[in-house]
């Protein structure tokens, strides 16, 4: 009970939306960050002329409305939006596409990559690379590289990436996917970005040792960076995937602590590289600590956010788009947000998640539970909530086409299909 209070601490301004996954004391916690939230965006949308977010669940109902996908954003720029009868949310300002404008501090970055990973033996390198082969979305690189050009051009008008930041970027995709070689071996995965996975090409032993091969010269690469600090920082990644892998492999009997317990696997096993990567460029790029939180701050919500949008997508979203199987944390016995929200309409669910859905029949109730229910719309809204505070935080920056870029990519996390 402490964990959960303690999180929902740590996480600003939560509406009572999401509270809904805390049932009593810290329920109740939630609802008054949420009503005061909730009073904010009234206001400020009034001076807007807009429409806040509502929820008739503030007057005491359980009945929930969201907001229009990504209005959160429309009091960081002046624009304005409307919503195509697709469903397509269209901006009129022309934003500054994230991808586009970090492609060229990322030029090359897969052959930087293979080079580092020269190895001894013909397979070992041909494993290693396997991932490496620039069909990846390199987005956490592409966030490191846009928040140092922000963070450099916040502290002395010069937006150009240093070498360091970009050898940060280089090492962040070199742990993200050595991470992703162990947790296939340890889920099992066939599949992993439309191809077979590594473990099942060349077996697990040699895949368990291909994930560490690809660390280890991930921190031979952090040791030339030369700067303690920084080296301090992102091996507090590297200690977050492993404990995060262990949180992931327990689960609370304690309905009060799931979903707190779920949002630090989340953030341990995710959004930790990212909040980290993008401290440590932002430390090379000045000596203010403050910058150094917005930094982390931003990392660490859009990669809560990101997660959460991954673990809605396993519901939504088909094979074939997202290049692994679908349900497939539910196969592995795994309570996602989905899920944890849909277990406030549907508590049989609860028995399901203590038997990690090991009986026949259990994968396919919960998955109609969770789409019969508002867990789908209930987690897309907390990412929404992630995503607003992330882009908060980085509008303390001086303007630049990087950090609207930054702001940019939140809306991108919340609208993407794979």
């Amino acid at each position: 009970m402490a964990a959960a209070a303690a999180l929902w601490r740590r996480w600003p301004g939560c509406c009572c939306h999401c509270a809904q996954a805390l049932p009593g004391p810290w329920r109740s916690l939630a609802w008054a960050g949420g009503r005061k939230r909730a009073a904010e965006e009234e206001e400020a949308a009034a001076a807007e002329g807009g429409k806040a977010p509502t929820s008739d669940f503030l007057k005491g109902s359980l009945s929930l409305s969201f907001p229009r996908k990504h209005s959160i954003f429309s009091r960081f720029h002046h624009t304005t939006v409307r919503t195509h009868s697709c469903g397509k949310v269209v901006s009129d300002e022309k934003y500054r596409d994230p991808f586009k404008l970090g492609r060229k501090d990322l030029k090359n970055l897969y052959e930087d990559i293979r080079k580092e990973l020269q190895a001894s033996t013909t397979e070992l390198r041909e494993m290693c690379e396997y991932y490496f082969d620039g069909k990846g979305k390199a987005f956490r690189p592409m966030i490191v590289v846009l928040m140092a050009r922000a963070c450099n051009f916040h502290h002395n008008s010069s937006g150009e990436v240093q070498a360091n930041q970009r050898s940060i970027a280089v090492i962040a995709e070199m742990i993200h996917t050595a991470s992703l070689v162990h947790d296939d071996v340890i889920d099992d995965a066939n599949s992993r970005r439309g191809k077979m996975t590594v473990n099942q090409v060349w077996g697990e032993r040699k895949a368990v040792l291909a994930g560490d091969f690809i660390l280890a010269v991930a921190s031979v690469a952090l040791a030339r960076i030369g700067n303690a600090t920084i080296v301090s920082v992102l091996t507090q990644v590297i200690e977050d995937l492993v404990r995060g892998e262990f949180l992931q492999l327990g689960s609370k009997e304690n309905e009060n602590e799931r979903f707190a317990h779920y949002l630090e696997k989340t953030f341990k096993k995710t959004a930790s590289l990212i909040a980290n990567s993008c401290k440590a460029v932002s430390i090379l790029a000045c000596p203010d600590p403050k910058v150094h939180e917005i930094a982390y701050q931003y990392g660490k919500n859009i990669g809560i956010a990101f997660q959460l949008i991954d673990d809605v997508l396993d519901f939504t979203s088909c094979s074939q788009q997202l290049g692994k199987p679908t349900s497939a944390d539910l196969k592995l016995g795994i309570a996602t947000g989905p899920v944890l929200f849909a277990c406030q309409q549907f508590p049989e669910i609860n028995a399901m998640i203590m038997r990690r859905f090991s009986l026949p029949g259990d994968i396919q109730r919960a998955q109609e539970y969770v789409l019969q229910s508002g867990g789908i719309q209930q987690t897309t809204y907390l990412a929404q909530r992630y995503c607003h505070e992330a882009v908060r935080e980085i509008s303390k920056l001086r303007p630049s086409p990087e950090r609207d870029a930054l702001v940019q990519l939140a809306e991108i996390v919340l609208s993407r299909d794979k």
